[in-house]
């Protein structure tokens, strides 16, 4: 097993995401070729209260998916309107 020193900024960056834009601490560390249990290790260390993050990161993308599926379900709703407008007699 061989480890490699990641600089600092590259630890903000990482935990910038994670934090900011919602990105899994999984994705992170795999676009960073890092392991999973590092990125963990830096949130528990930079912050008092990971798991708040953690699970604020995961409302808010259930939130997004939430709010895509609904634009869907009303577009469904509006397309499934205009044709039986036009099957009405």
């Amino acid at each position: 097993m061989t480890y490699r020193r990641v600089s600092s900024e590259i630890k903000e960056q990482i935990l910038h995401r994670i934090r900011a834009e919602g990105v899994s601490a999984t994705q992170a560390a795999q676009e960073h070729g890092i392991s999973v249990k590092s990125v963990y290790y830096w949130l528990r260390k930079s912050t008092a209260m990971p798991s708040n993050i953690l699970q604020m990161n995961k409302l808010r993308r259930e939130n997004n998916d939430l709010k895509r599926l609904l634009a869907e379900a009303l577009l469904m709703n509006e397309r499934d309107k205009k044709n039986s407008d036009r099957y009405e007699i």
